[in-house]
């Protein structure tokens, strides 16, 4: 080992090892000090003085030292790579490694160690330590949340072992934590967990921070995180905000990154597969207990006292409702005018016909939303597959009458007009060849156009001159004659018979056949 210069700590430490009548192989053995070293630092103690007598205080020491003490008082040992200063100095600034360095110096006949090519390039380009800053938050400013993979359980479903993570969140202040067993990382599993937690926990951080995980982050841009739709409206039912790492920076949730790694080790350590069910309970145990009332090793308090103590009532309180966990999904609308959800159809209105649209489909209601976040439709949501719901308004009036036809419909819009138009409308709807709907519903929207009054009046006219067709009613409306009264039928004599008998016809007829 080389000679070098001290610091002001390690003179310290070497005077006093040398006071104390230790031998130089002996400190070199126990400090790693290269005896010469320590030999020449003892020679400069032995003609300072401070072998004898008090010890000086550390500020004095240092001055002795800066004062008396130089480099050049120093045997100098150089560095075996030193001749190859020039070219390594290139290399670091072209960023070559320090393994590719020593191989390129072995080309060139040099015979030194991997080592000493890498203290010279630390000479040059000394890497600078990794520091982090500790951030404490106040009571109830923060939680952090996470997922963690913790083996597999049974599915208590199918009987089967399932792949199983942990879903963790810390209230980074006491350390209290909640913990869920999931066999899945969906949004919908990710909003039900947040769910649970702030119910457990009875109270909402001012934010939540998060990982860049797809369940909440679509995409990981700092600066401009595009939070999933789903999240962002229950960090708004709950009122806490959201606050995504940056990516590949797993230290700035450091609190919950130590949760997941406790629950790994400590709950989930030595235990046989369990069905999913049982470890959910047992956990909620082991959070108030174990994991609870343990001494937190940076806070040296127990996290469910501190959570009790302080921090639960600077939690905000819960809403009066609990998030009704909804799906948001981008979907285009058709042609027809409906977006399709999980087999089902719902309409919006025609005029974003080839848009994205945004749907939020809730346990109860369907919303629909341009991109822009403008709300256009709200359904009812379907209760199987196949169903199609529909608002009146949302199709072309061309197109309406026709798609919403239906025979009970038809009879309904025929009684508004009129008993006439009821009786065609019925024998219209009464072929039993030919499926007469369609032009059912002709007739009576003839209404609209004509009036219901006219429609009636043309319809009394057909079924009088028993001809009760559609073409003929507006046949009827067209030439207006339906404005003309109705001619009264004459009433003609009733039919008689001969007086005389038909032998007294044929008679006379019999005589001229016997005369022939």
């Amino acid at each position: 080992m080389s000679e070098r210069r001290l610091n002001r700590m390690d003179i310290r430490e070497l005077v006093l090892q040398i006071r104390a009548e230790r031998r130089d192989r002996q400190i070199q053995r126990d400090t790693g000090i290269d005896r010469r070293t320590v030999k020449r630092y003892r020679e400069w103690a032995q003609e300072q003085g401070l072998l004898e007598g008090p010890m000086p205080d550390q500020e004095t020491l240092q001055a002795l030292v800066d004062r008396t003490l130089k480099d050049k008082d120093l045997p100098q040992n150089q560095s075996t790579v030193e001749g190859y200063r020039v070219a390594i100095s290139q290399w670091i600034k072209e960023k070559v490694e320090v393994c590719a360095m020593w191989n390129r110096l072995k080309e060139r006949g040099y015979s030194g160690s991997y080592s000493s090519v890498l203290r010279f390039v630390r000479t040059i380009d000394p890497v600078l330590p990794d520091v982090v800053g500790r951030i404490e938050r106040k009571p109830g400013e923060e939680a952090q949340v996470d997922f963690g993979y913790v083996g597999q359980m049974l599915d208590p479903k199918s009987g089967e072992r399932r792949k199983t993570w942990a879903f963790v969140m810390v209230l980074s202040w006491s350390r209290h934590v909640y913990v869920e067993f999931v066999f899945d990382q969906k949004v919908e599993t990710w909003l039900r967990c947040h769910r649970n937690a702030l119910e457990f926990f009875q109270g909402v951080p001012e934010r939540v921070v998060v990982d860049n995980l797809k369940a909440a982050i679509t995409q990981a841009i700092w600066d401009d995180p595009q939070v999933q739709y789903a999240y962002r409206e229950c960090a708004e039912h709950y009122g806490f905000r959201i606050a995504p790492c940056r990516p590949a920076t797993p230290e700035h949730k450091g609190k919950v990154e130590n949760g997941v790694g406790y629950v790994q080790g400590n709950f989930m350590g030595g235990r046989t597969p369990t069905s999913l069910t049982q470890a959910n309970q047992d956990v909620l145990a082991w959070c108030n207990t174990t994991a609870g009332l343990r001494i937190h090793g940076t806070t040296k308090e127990k996290p469910l006292e501190r959570f009790k103590q302080v921090e639960k009532a600077r939690l905000k309180p819960l809403p009066a409702t609990a998030y009704d966990i909804a799906i948001w999904k981008k979907a285009k609308l058709h042609r027809d005018c409906y977006v399709v959800f999980e087999g089902s159809y719902y309409s919006a209105p025609f005029r974003l016909v080839g848009q994205k649209l945004l749907i939020c489909a809730g346990s109860r209601q369907v919303r629909l939303f341009t991109e822009k976040y403008e709300l256009v439709a709200t359904h009812e949501r379907a209760q199987k597959p196949g169903e199609r719901l529909t608002h009146p308004d949302h199709l072309p009036k061309e197109i309406l009458p026709g798609l919403l036809l239906d025979r009970e419909n038809c009879r309904e819009d025929a009684q508004t007009i009129g008993p006439a138009t009821v009786q065609v409308v019925e024998a219209l709807l009464a072929d039993p060849v030919v499926d007469r709907l369609p032009t059912a519903g002709k007739l009576v929207r003839l209404g609209k156009r004509f009036g219901a009054e006219r429609l009636e009046a043309a319809c009394q006219r057909a079924l009088l001159f028993g001809d009760p067709s559609y073409k003929t009613v507006k046949g009827i409306l067209t030439q207006g004659t339906d404005q003309e009264p109705i001619p009264i039928p004459v009433e003609l004599p009733p039919a008689t018979t001969f007086a005389r008998q038909p032998a007294e016809m044929v008679g006379p007829l019999a005589e001229v056949s016997s005369w022939n």
